[in-house]
């Protein structure tokens, strides 16, 4: 039985979108201090999912939507945000946050804390392969370095989420780059090499901006604080680099932090801790609840066809146009355009790289730079989408407005402009033709 394609079921997704960031542009252009509050996400997204039930409702839809909040990578994202949040709150009431933004900012000079959050990030992110986990480990000490050197919380987060997107693009151990690679029949190398052409012009770019957008700095008076409180931070950036499972990182630094703040702290206490991890998990609760409800919608728009739609008519598209760079532009829309309907790059991929493989072997285009241009526009979506977990993270340990910090993610932005040209002038792509079969020479 073929599976179900239909444009219809694309109009729940359309509801949630016009619901949340219309009502959140709504407010933001009356003034409104908290616009993207007004409507929690939760609650816009609830009509969306009454139509895609009721759409469905001849094909057994609650099991569809049950299973959707289920996955894997729901359930993997909701553990994340969870031992995130707790990691921040213990951290931060122990001190410190306090004592690794006093140890950042007596190591580099203001006008440089932007580009040095970007690296760090970069280098975690490309170590622990996934940009969800040092969102949560970095965006505190950004917060704090802001604090201090008088830099706007966007800024310093976006220079996090940038950093972090700029590493999980590039990870051999990301989720994101496994799958584009074995979708698209490409060696995991061979698809690095593609990938670091487009994202070390950006990277470059981005750092000089983050550099000029940090000269107004102030350089701050920061009060000493003792560098033992800041093990246990230091502690999770060693794991990551070292390459541990996000989880058991953000594990061990919780218990670490908890441990630190009874030793150190005084009057710090077991029933403190207890309070604090708790705190920590409530401060997530919107977004793992988005989560989970954002998994079971896209459940149902995949299962009734919308995203299948979606693909045909890419495909469609790029079928009446041939060469090479028609085929790159379609693969590129496929990912975007999935990405868009399911708020998840893996799932996004998973997909659409059936239909992006067939696109590329049709145009000419080389495993390698399909699943590049794959993996590229996927995270560049992923890292600006106001409703993606990354910014809605980020947002929520900054209690700041998602639309706010889309504008911040230079890197995301750069990406796309330097991916465009590539696509536009094939110089990459040829150049790393040449350069793969010499070596197979």
């Amino acid at each position: 039985m073929s599976s179900p394609v239909s444009a219809r079921a694309l109009l729940p997704l359309g509801v949630f979108l016009s619901l949340f960031l219309g009502t959140g542009i709504w407010f933001t252009m009356q003034g409104h201090a908290d616009a993207f509050y007004q409507l929690r996400a939760p609650v816009a997204i609830l009509p969306a999912i009454a139509l895609a039930l009721w759409l469905g409702r001849r094909e057994r839809p609650l099991d569809t939507f049950l299973a959707g909040m289920g996955n894997g990578d729901v359930m993997l994202m909701c553990l994340i945000f969870l031992l995130a949040g707790a990691f921040a709150t213990v951290s931060k009431a122990i001190g410190g946050v306090d004592a690794v933004v006093w140890l950042t900012l007596n190591a580099i000079p203001a006008w440089l804390a932007l580009p040095g959050l970007f690296v760090v990030a970069g280098f975690v992110a490309l170590a622990m392969g996934t940009s969800m986990g040092t969102i949560a480990a970095v965006a505190p000490i950004a917060l704090g370095v802001a604090e201090a050197a008088g830099i706007a919380p966007a800024l310093a987060l976006g220079a996090v989420l940038s950093g972090a997107t700029f590493g999980d693009n590039l990870s051999v151990i990301s989720d994101t780059a496994i799958a584009a690679s074995r979708l698209q029949g490409a060696s995991l190398r061979d698809k690095f090499r593609a990938n670091f052409w487009l994202g070390l012009p950006a990277a470059l770019a981005c750092l000089v901006l983050l550099a000029l957008l940090g000269r107004g700095a102030a350089v701050p008076e920061v009060p000493a604080a003792s560098p033992w409180l800041a093990a246990p931070y230091l502690v999770v950036l060693v794991l990551a680099l070292i390459g541990i499972d996000v989880l058991v990182v953000l594990g061990v630094g919780l218990l670490l932090a908890g441990l630190a703040g009874l030793l150190l702290k005084g009057g710090y206490t077991p029933a403190a801790f207890s309070n604090d991890v708790y705190a920590g998990f409530e401060g997530m609760f919107e977004i793992t609840l988005l989560s989970l409800l954002i998994g079971g919608l896209a459940a149902l728009v995949r299962a009734q066809g919308g995203l299948a739609w979606l693909a045909a008519r890419i495909a469609a598209l790029a079928g009446g146009h041939a060469g090479r760079r028609s085929g790159e532009l379609s693969i590129a829309a496929i990912s975007i355009v999935t990405d868009v309907f399911t708020a998840n790059n893996t799932v996004a991929l998973l997909i659409a790289g059936s239909t992006a493989r067939g696109i590329a072997e049709k145009h000419g285009v080389s495993p390698a730079r399909s699943a590049s241009l794959l993996d590229v526009f996927a995270c560049v979506t992923q890292s600006v989408l106001p409703y993606g977990a990354q910014i809605l993270l980020a947002a929520s340990i900054a209690k700041a407005s998602p639309l706010e910090l889309v504008g911040q993610v230079h890197y995301g932005w750069l990406l796309a402009l330097t991916a465009l040209a590539s696509i536009a002038s094939g110089l990459p792509r040829a150049a790393l033709r040449q350069r793969l079969a010499a070596q197979a020479g």
